[in-house]
């Protein structure tokens, strides 16, 4: 969570753009219209924004409303939430301000109150840390190309055994159709053998 505008826009600076193969999912929740602190979820590989229960937005939705100077003085708010590949910042907005790619992937919680006995069991297990935001994405950048060419290996590596497996089996079958190995079943003495041996039949 962002204290201020300038920590948010780091956040949105330096968030995790996701795809469904990456560890993590990013998300931000935030007062509709009303200043507050940027909230973000990272969910575990497999989840996607949809899958959030509804206990974790409720939370949230909570954090945000008790992080926002004048969304917790008021009852009734909306807090919007998006994944973080959705969030969009053009020039001349102002420090943490954001706006979105899609308005269909933005979803939107409504907070009667604050509900003080979830905001102090959030409190409780609340770490302060100043990470290096900048070179968290920067060592993700890297993960990433690096399981991106893993990836593209492996694919080669896919193709040329399938190529080999193809190869081999043609081989097979010319082999089997080689006239050079072929051998003709006729032979005019077994058909002598099998003419007289009829007529003794007869």
């Amino acid at each position: 969570m962002g204290k201020d505008k300038f920590e948010n826009d780091d956040l949105i600076t330096y968030g995790f753009p996701e795809d469904i193969w990456v560890i993590y999912f990013n998300f931000v929740f935030h007062v509709d219209k009303l200043s507050s602190a940027h909230v973000y979820v990272r969910l575990q590989p497999g989840q996607t924004w949809l899958d959030i229960p509804a206990e974790v937005v409720d939370d949230c939705a909570q954090l945000v409303k008790a992080n926002s100077i004048e969304g917790n003085k008021k009852n009734g708010i909306t807090v919007i939430y998006t994944p973080w590949d959705n969030l969009k910042k053009t020039p001349g907005m102002e420090t943490g301000q954001v706006t979105f790619h899609n308005n269909k992937k933005v979803k939107r919680v409504f907070v009667e109150k604050r509900i003080n006995e979830v905001v102090n069991r959030l409190n409780k297990t609340k770490i302060e840390r100043q990470p290096d935001l900048m070179l968290e994405k920067i060592q993700r950048e890297k993960i990433d190309r690096k399981t991106a060419r893993l990836s593209e290996f492996a694919e080669k590596e896919e193709i040329r055994r399938l190529a080999e497996e193809n190869r081999r089996a043609e081989k097979e079958i010319n082999d089997l159709f080689d006239t050079n190995q072929m051998k003709s079943n006729w032979r005019e003495t077994e058909v002598d053998d099998i003419d007289a041996a009829e007529e003794d039949f007869m």
